[in-house]
């Protein structure tokens, strides 16, 4: 799971760094707004790709064990 944040991540960066020299930094007309609007969006995706990325839980083999069925056992 955590490659596909990696991914989403890297892929998220590399937007970011295509789209960076293409955008307005003239704040007082539409251009600049949008500008503004797609970076904030960007770093949320970003945030939130990177803090999946550190707060996934471990899978752990004793717990698939656990989830295993138990036998039955029999009295006599």
């Amino acid at each position: 799971m955590k490659q596909r944040y990696l991914l989403c991540v890297l892929l998220g960066a590399l937007m970011v760094y295509y789209a960076v020299p293409r955008l307005s930094f003239q704040f007082n007309q539409i251009e600049g707004k949008f500008t503004l609007v797609w970076l904030g969006f960007s770093i949320l995706v970003l945030a939130g790709n990177v803090s999946a990325m550190l707060y996934t839980p471990v899978a752990r083999k004793t717990a698939i064990r656990e989830r295993a069925p138990k036998k039955r056992v029999r009295s006599n």
